[in-house]
């Protein structure tokens, strides 16, 4: 009505004396001219501002950071233009993140590892150029226009795709870890590696494209009633070949051309690479070449030599490829310094070749006491899964451990536990419980604790 004064609204409180009170209302037609108005607008949007920024401006305001209110140039000019990067690539402060070989690990570097930096990811999914390595006879990047794979064996006809064969096929696309049977086997004996990218870092997680290897076997009619495994064949220089059982094999294997919703990268199989959930790396065969269904293991180089289990008794185990339940805590880990006493988020992965993770405990004592810490979604079968707990450091020394129990009721074991049974002599499958000690200073390194 006329003569009546415009009602206060809700306002955007300030900070004092940033706007004079007779312009914190509601900016309506009521009597504003468009200088005022603009003052007004001008006016919210700085105390907008000053909201957002919170701590830092007063701080700033106070004597404090200056670069909250001196401009950077990037905030003053124009960027680089769309697409003058036409694959994108990390920021340049982030190159200190990779994957890094150990020295002398092997004899020649064509057939050694680099190893994931876990210490520094976050989630569960691997960037794909950050993806751990592991070859027998060096990497090749292959025409995948001159590649073929070829299923033969006890199958009703024998056939030779073509990768636009194979791309044309049902695909599924599905989350999964992948681990060298090898990883942590430097700490069977002693304490040996200064870090859990040295220790833990043959471990990714991606999403995985391709057809199922069932579909193939289908479309080739194996022979159901003698069927009873099938060999998987590389084209690299080591002609890998791994023994698969026809159960497995028909469950969730998958030939797979594509990692992280683009095709493999040639470090990782490109063009074709067998993908074989819950077993270690070695059998998800790269640059996979030949698939033959037979009724009994091959015991090729590969499988009856190597990645065996040297047990107490002197004998050897064969085929124990399945990668147990196993968790690290990645942060804080070996090589990282606490700043200063008070909170810190615990966080580290778990996995198992057998299903999904059920519960992660978590000890700051050296495993006297535990607590259960938060999983992460999305928790899935045969997949990383991401734990985090709170912590709130006293300055004391400490020692850090992880326990991951699966949906099996599985749960991992101490280092002293496992070595009962298995021994000192072993390479492979050390899924043991790792301890991260803590020292009064913040230093964090690699102990054992028994």
């Amino acid at each position: 009505m006329a003569g009546e004064a415009p009602k206060a609204g809700r306002i955007l409180r300030a900070p004092e004396n940033f706007v004079d009170s007779q312009l914190a209302l509601d900016i309506t037609s009521h009597g504003l001219n468009d200088q005022r108005r603009s003052f007004l607008r001008k006016s919210f949007l700085a105390a907008g501002a000053a909201m957002a920024s919170g701590t830092a401006l007063a701080q700033a305001a106070a004597g404090g950071d200056p670069a909250i209110l001196k401009l950077p140039e990037h905030s003053t000019s124009l960027g680089k233009p769309v697409a003058s990067t036409p694959y994108g690539l990390p920021s340049r402060f982030e190159g200190a993140l990779q994957r890094r070989e150990s020295p002398g690990l092997t004899r020649v570097n064509a057939a050694s590892v680099s190893f994931t930096p876990l210490q520094s990811l976050f989630g569960i999914i691997t960037p794909s150029g950050l993806h751990f390595e592991r070859h027998h006879q060096g990497w090749h990047d292959i025409d995948p226009s001159q590649h073929r794979l070829m299923v033969n064996g006890l199958v009703r006809q024998q056939k030779i795709y073509t990768m636009d064969d194979l791309m044309r096929l049902p695909s599924v696309s599905r989350m999964h870890f992948i681990e060298c049977g090898a990883n942590t086997a430097m700490e069977w004996g002693n304490v040996a590696v200064p870090s859990v990218q040295y220790s833990h870092g043959m471990l990714s997680c991606s999403e995985f494209t391709g057809v199922p290897l069932s579909v193939l076997l289908e479309d080739c009619g194996y022979d159901k009633k003698t069927a009873r495994f099938v060999l998987a064949e590389g084209a690299d220089g080591s002609g890998m070949t791994r023994t698969i059982s026809i159960e497995r094999a028909l469950d969730d294997v998958i030939v797979a051309w594509a990692m992280n919703g683009e095709m493999l990268r040639p470090e990782n199989g490109y063009p074709l690479r067998l993908v074989v959930p819950g077993v270690q790396g070695v059998s998800w065969v790269k640059w996979l070449r030949r698939i033959e269904v037979g009724d009994q293991p091959y015991a090729t180089k590969d499988e009856a030599i190597h990645y065996i289990d040297a047990m107490p008794d002197g004998m050897y185990r064969q085929y124990t490829s399945v990668q147990e339940c196993k968790s690290v805590i990645t942060t804080p880990s070996a090589g990282q310094r606490l700043l200063d006493t008070g909170f810190y988020n615990i966080t580290g992965l778990a996995w198992s070749g057998r299903g999904k993770i059920k519960r992660v405990d978590v000890s700051t004592d050296g495993g006297r006491n535990w607590r259960t810490a938060r999983l992460e979604s999305p928790l899935l079968p045969k997949c990383l899964t991401r734990f985090n707990i709170d912590w709130t450091w006293d300055g004391a020394p400490a020692v850090l451990q992880a326990r991951a129990i699966d949906e099996t009721g599985y749960v991992q074991p101490k280092i002293n536990e496992l070595r009962a049974v298995r021994g000192t002599r072993s390479i492979y499958h050390n899924n043991a419980i790792q301890s991260w000690q803590v020292a009064a200073s913040g230093e964090v390194s690699n102990v054992q604790v028994y």
